[in-house]
């Protein structure tokens, strides 16, 4: 299976105008952390600004196929980072509307 982690890198997207924005230029080649020379080709990308956080969820793809790599980066400068394939995606929409009901 492929592991999302190997192509985390130290970029950050910066896409600073409204609330939430599909980025739509052309997609840009990064090099991976790790240093192995694996590149991952971003897809398509998403700035969301939510109170004292920005988010940035990206579609990225490498050799060992698409995946997700969903950022958070605080006013402190803090980041977290998850990544999951992209064949994973519908079991993360259901959970999110299976809790949409509780909010």
């Amino acid at each position: 299976m492929f592991d999302p982690m190997s192509e985390l890198s130290d970029e950050s997207t910066s896409n600073e105008s409204a609330p939430v924005e599909q980025d739509d230029k052309p997609a840009a080649q990064s090099q991976s952390g790790g240093g192995n020379g694996k590149f991952a080709q971003e897809l398509s990308s998403v700035t969301i600004h939510a109170r004292q956080r920005t988010f940035y969820i990206d579609l990225k793809e490498s050799g060992h196929g698409k995946f997700f790599k969903v950022s958070e980066k605080s006013r402190g400068g803090q980041k977290t980072t998850i990544m999951f394939d992209s064949e994973d995606l519908e079991e993360f929409i259901k959970a999110f509307e299976s809790m949409r009901e509780f909010v």
